[in-house]
């Protein structure tokens, strides 16, 4: 085959294992042979709409058949998928879109409106809507997915698309305030889906429940592309709640299952936690932040522990993983690099920092992305001289190379495994003109992990209340992104260049 990439997956899996079910949802399910026939002709009507090597195809919704079939038919054409948060406000799908030039938007029919709105103005010349039921009217000016696809002719395009070319542009959320768009390479998501299943120990046999949204890049990468990689079964679930999910575990014979701390404590907390049947889990996966030990208790009590790990978008997003065996051994740590990723952690000199010491923790591996899209700045920035990627985070390693994060540089939080970086919320609240300074913390939550705080300082003469601010961000940004708490302070800590001291904020009103 001339197609070397992730689109070919689905062609190459029909040949090894057609009649295996690869994907259920809701009460629909398909098998290899049928995805890959789908997807042959999704491929071949989107080159007929004008969709060409290179072109970027936009998708916004959440998780479902349709996000996979876009994906791999882009592959087969060597396009790029560009999915976006469908947790995004208008402003940030239009950012998404521009900032891409994605001239293509398949979006779900619950969200076209939003897609419609933030495609006005950009480069989006073709909206498909991945339509929930077939009544009903379309917005105007779009077409039916459904109506899309059976244009198509079952015809396998076996274009020429090499590991080194671009597949997906995933926006990650900057210290500047601006998302970047992280270039993830064909290659990028083989080599990460490969770690995972040399690591994990992914079988054939896998059934692997999907309750993070495909968006992200720790669903697509840790569970979604392993499992096909391997001829395993995906359960979708477009949204997480805890009650179906136990009933979907003890349904399907779940035996594979990702998420973020929070995620666990909600099923461990539900009513039907104790009856439910779990004995076909095998593999629970955890990211975000480590996971807490009355959580850990929980699970243990019924026979199952946690794999946990570090990584981030531009790691595909492996870059460690710490194995149920080490979790309680190993407590607190990140775990170990995966198979074919390396990490060290360097001093502010570049030497490498000596077990124990405190450094910036830095990736090299196949799974690192080469580039932020048309920011050759960034990418710069992101890169020691020996070309090692730079993290931001802080941490060390002990004398058997394991890894602990200890800080973040960029000041990142994270709730509910979504990332949010205080300096995108700042800059939105430092637009009222009665804001003299504002800084965005995180602020424990038990619930979520973490929950971003704005800390306040009026311009004398101006009055603002706590709804002014929070109203500010309403509408702009995602919802997790809106500070659950307005402080107002007289004044804020400073460095003697003048900025702000989080830590003495956090000190101050998070503890």
């Amino acid at each position: 085959m001339h197609n070397q990439g992730i689109g070919s997956w689905p062609h190459r899996r029909r040949m090894k294992s057609a009649d295996r079910t690869v994907l259920v949802s809701a009460e629909r399910r398909l098998s290899y042979a049928e995805l890959a026939d789908r997807v042959d002709r999704l491929a071949d009507a989107l080159a007929e709409r004008g969709v060409r090597r290179g072109d970027r195809v936009a998708y916004l919704g959440e998780n479902d058949p349709a996000f996979l079939e876009t994906l791999f038919a882009c592959g087969c054409l060597g396009a790029v998928f560009v999915p976006l948060n469908t947790r995004w406000a208008v402003p940030e799908i239009s950012y998404g879109l521009s900032d891409s030039g994605s001239r293509t938007l398949v979006v779900a029919e619950n969200l076209a409106d939003a897609g419609t709105r933030g495609a006005d103005g950009t480069e989006v010349s073709d909206v498909v809507v991945v339509r929930a039921t077939p009544d009903g009217d379309l917005p105007a000016g779009t077409t039916s997915y459904e109506e899309v696809l059976a244009a198509g002719r079952p015809v396998h395009r076996d274009e020429p698309v090499a590991l080194e070319d671009p597949a997906i542009i995933l926006y990650t959320s900057g210290t500047t305030g601006r998302p970047k768009g992280a270039v993830l390479t064909h290659g990028n998501l083989t080599w990460n889906a490969v770690n995972v299943v040399i690591d994990y120990d992914v079988h054939a046999d896998e059934v692997a429940l999907m309750i993070s949204p495909m968006f992200h890049v720790a669903a697509l990468g840790q569970g979604v592309l392993p499992t096909i990689l391997k001829g395993g079964t995906l359960v979708l679930e477009a949204k997480f709640d805890p009650g179906r999910v136990l009933e979907l575990v003890e349904r399907h014979r779940i035996s594979y299952l990702s998420g973020v701390p929070t995620t666990y404590q909600m099923l461990a907390e539900h009513p039907a936690w104790d009856s439910t049947d779990i004995s076909s889990l095998q593999r629970l996966t955890c990211g975000g932040s480590t996971v807490p030990l009355r959580v850990l208790e929980a699970y243990e009590a019924r026979g199952l522990s946690f794999s946990q790990g570090y990584g981030m978008t531009e790691t595909s997003p492996g870059a460690t993983g710490l194995m149920a065996t080490h979790t309680r051994s190993k407590m607190g740590s990140v775990g170990l690099p995966q198979f074919f990723t390396d990490v060290r952690v360097s001093r502010p000199d570049g030497t490498p920092a000596g077990p124990g010491e405190v450094g910036e923790i830095q990736i090299s591996g196949p799974n690192v992305i080469r580039e932020y899209w048309h920011k050759p700045e960034a990418s710069a920035e992101a890169r020691t001289q020996d070309g090692w990627f730079r993290s931001g985070d802080l941490g060390h390693l002990d004398e058997e190379g394991f890894l602990y994060v200890s800080d973040r540089l960029k000041d990142m939080i994270i709730s509910g495994g979504e990332n949010i970086y205080p300096a995108e919320v700042e800059q939105v609240i430092a637009e009222l003109e009665a804001v003299g300074s504002v800084a965005v913390i995180g602020q424990p939550d038990e619930k979520w992990g973490e929950v971003p705080v704005a800390v306040v300082t009026v311009r004398e003469g101006y009055s603002l209340s706590a709804e002014d601010v929070i109203g500010q961000v309403d509408g702009r940004l995602a919802r997790y992104k809106i500070p659950k708490r307005v402080i107002f302070v007289d004044d804020m800590p400073r460095t003697a260049s003048g900025k702000i001291r989080k830590t003495d904020l956090r000190q101050r009103h998070t503890t």
